[in-house]
């Protein structure tokens, strides 16, 4: 599956943009992980927006937010990671990652990046030098882990 990539500031996301990506976060954070949260918290507007389209078909399939410093932590940070269904199994979420990752780099320089981490993808994380602190606790009922990125 070949991706296009896109980032933009809230204001620049069109229309069909922002419905996309709020109704791919919904499909997967509400309907498929059945956790029912408000994921509208009023950061999206302070945030850059990573959106991965597939080339086969004009459809929203990978999507970051990328936080800025001191808005959800005192570090720049990536959120709201998600990979459509359908997408999955192609290295999609690999690709997300790095994208958003270069992302950070590419707005903030080479700065250490926090994330809320679900504690079932600690180790894709890891893979991208993401190590853990503190202990896990509970979101929305999900298991989840701090996790901060300071070396590149």
């Amino acid at each position: 599956m070949q991706i296009s990539w896109i980032l933009k500031p809230y204001n620049e996301l069109t229309l069909d943009e922002l419905y996309a990506l709020l109704r791919l976060r919904s499909e997967v954070f509400v309907v498929e992980q059945d956790c029912p949260f408000l994921d509208m918290d009023g950061k999206d507007d302070k945030c850059y927006h990573v959106m991965g389209l597939a080339d086969t078909q004009p459809s929203l399939v990978a999507y970051t937010r990328i936080v800025p410093p001191g808005v959800a932590y005192p570090f720049a940070s990536i959120g709201r990671v998600v990979t459509a269904p359908h997408a999955r199994g192609y290295g999609a979420g690999r690709q997300l990652m790095q994208r958003s990752i270069d992302a950070v780099i590419s707005l903030y320089g080479k700065v250490p990046i926090q994330i809320g981490a679900q504690l079932y993808l600690k180790k894709f994380y890891e893979s991208f030098g993401f190590v853990q602190i503190g202990e896990m606790y509970l979101e929305d009922g999900i298991e989840h882990i701090e996790m901060v990125k300071r070396e590149y």
